[in-house]
């Protein structure tokens, strides 16, 4: 139980110094991209993207501490799982500069 409650305070605060723009380097595989790449992709909506997916997660896990169930655990992994499909197209689509 603890240890969902600090998983979920590290995805808050990840969250918020990445949507105030102190954590482009937490972004994953943008960090380690050549400056070509990073050129290609609008940072501040990447970021925007990014930062509220994290914030996003952080209560979902909750559902995780109130209940161990299968139901629950397996509610927590679509929520997840949709979520991040949906992050990844919205990345390489709104996200990228035109």
């Amino acid at each position: 139980m603890i240890v969902l409650i600090i998983i979920a305070a590290i995805l808050l605060i990840m969250g918020i110094i990445i949507l105030i723009g102190k954590g482009d380097n937490l972004i994953a595989g943008y960090n380690t991209a050549s400056e070509e790449e990073m050129a290609q992709y609008n940072i501040k909506r990447l970021r925007g993207l990014i930062g509220s997916l994290l914030i996003i997660l952080a209560p979902t896990m909750f559902l995780l501490h109130r209940e161990s169930t299968m139901t629950t655990t397996w509610s927590f992994l679509a929520i997840v799982f949709i979520l991040s499909i949906i992050v990844v197209i919205l990345a390489n689509t709104w996200a990228k500069k035109k």
